[in-house]
């Protein structure tokens, strides 16, 4: 008797990360430089000369017309309009994904005003979508954040699952003697960290292994969600871990109690036993309480050695959880502080990325505050004849 088999590469789920706007653009940089497999990478941008720097296979300009590839200014609405011009660029990238990552920095143009119009296509077509997107710092002005916090809004009604890291906690793990370029690149660390945390469970092999429908059970439709992660290593690395990861800073203080669903992420390397995946997952599983649906991944990455890594998901806060999470601007324990400003004075999550620049003289951290003001005032400088029609009536309000 012959039986026919379908090619097993592809009953696997598709993920696919789409990194929009320049932070989007810089979170897909460091994926790529780190190794994450199994995705494929996507920038969408206005920006014509940051996504020639960009190093995703698939570069989607959008806007072309609108903006002349000069970005979106820091205008929201131009970021949307950017993206509604060039919706079908965007179906065509996710066609054939069941999972889409959106990953965008909240508060600038393209990827304030592109993510929600792009979480909507992909929902629309059925896929998983999951945005990790971060808030600015605070140094980065009321306008930013004001400007943040409304693309958050948009985003939060299109998409399955909400991660949002805000920037301002990070200097909570790092030391006061970090660079401004490293303070950066760690939040694009972040973003790496909570997508690998996903995609791993579905992409590498491991002691207890996951498939594409358990992801769905814990992200489909859950809303907020917050994410914390622990790394460490010696004799009780596995419980060191998990307390991190259940008590990290970027939880905003907020105890993982009261979510809906859980996922639980421990990497390790060849050594990685089961024994310290049940002693990792009883502390987590026990913090969260007997409500959460709860899985479990146990993931080998040869690349760690003597080292764990555990990333905790928790998914669908009702409201005043939400709000909270969001609004929270408390202190750390100062213990916190320091177990995670050792981990990035050590340079554990940053120093193998660069960040690319257009010169041979070294590179050069490039960051934009630029207001609506700056963008209106470039575009009367133009001819009035080449200036976009649904521009010139923003100019005329």
């Amino acid at each position: 008797m012959l039986f026919e088999f379908d090619d097993l590469a592809n009953q696997k789920a598709k993920l696919k990360v789409l990194g929009v706007g320049g932070g989007g653009g810089n979170a897909i940089n460091r994926m790529m430089k780190s190794g994450l497999i199994g995705v494929d990478f996507i920038a969408i941008n206005t920006d014509a000369q940051d996504l020639d720097n960009n190093l995703a296979p698939m570069k989607i300009q959008i806007g072309k017309d609108l903006t002349r590839g000069l970005g979106a200014g820091a205008v929201k609405e131009v970021g949307r309009m950017a993206m509604e011009a060039d919706r079908h660029s965007a179906l065509n990238a996710i066609n054939g994904a069941d999972m889409v990552f959106i990953t965008a920095g909240m508060g600038g143009g393209t990827g304030t005003g592109a993510s929600p119009l792009i979480a909507k296509l992909a929902k629309e077509q059925g896929c998983l979508t999951v945005a990790i997107v971060t808030k600015p710092f605070h140094f980065e002005g009321p306008k930013r954040m004001q400007r943040a916090e409304e693309g958050i809004r948009e985003l939060r009604e299109n998409v399955d699952t909400l991660i949002v890291i805000p920037n301002q906690r990070l200097l909570n793990i790092v030391d006061r003697k970090t660079s401004i370029r490293q303070a950066f690149q760690t939040a694009d660390s972040v973003l790496y960290q909570a997508t690998r945390g996903i995609s791993d469970l579905i992409n590498r092999h491991g002691i207890i292994n996951l498939d594409f429908a358990d992801i769905k059970t814990i992200m489909n439709n859950m809303g907020e969600a917050i994410m914390g992660t622990g790394l460490a290593t010696g004799e009780e690395r596995a419980v060191l871990a998990a307390q991190q990861a259940i008590s990290s800073p970027l939880l905003n203080d907020m105890n993982i109690r009261g979510a809906s669903g859980l996922l639980i992420n421990v990497t390790g390397g060849e050594d990685l036993n089961l024994f310290e995946v049940d002693e990792a997952c009883k502390i987590i599983t026990e913090e969260a309480g007997n409500e959460a649906d709860i899985i479990i991944g146990a993931v080998i990455d040869e690349n760690l050695t003597d080292e764990i890594m555990i990333t905790v998901i928790a998914t669908g806060f009702g409201k005043e959880n939400s709000d909270h999470f969001r609004n929270s601007e408390s202190i750390l324990n100062p213990m916190k502080q320091e177990l995670f400003a050792e981990e990035i004075s050590a340079g554990k999550e940053i120093e193998s990325f660069e960040i690319k620049s257009g010169s041979d003289n070294g590179s050069t951290l490039n960051i934009a505050f630029e207001e609506e003001k700056s963008f209106i005032d470039d575009i009367k400088d133009m001819n009035d004849k080449n200036i976009p029609a649904i521009l010139r009536k923003m100019m005329n309000r």
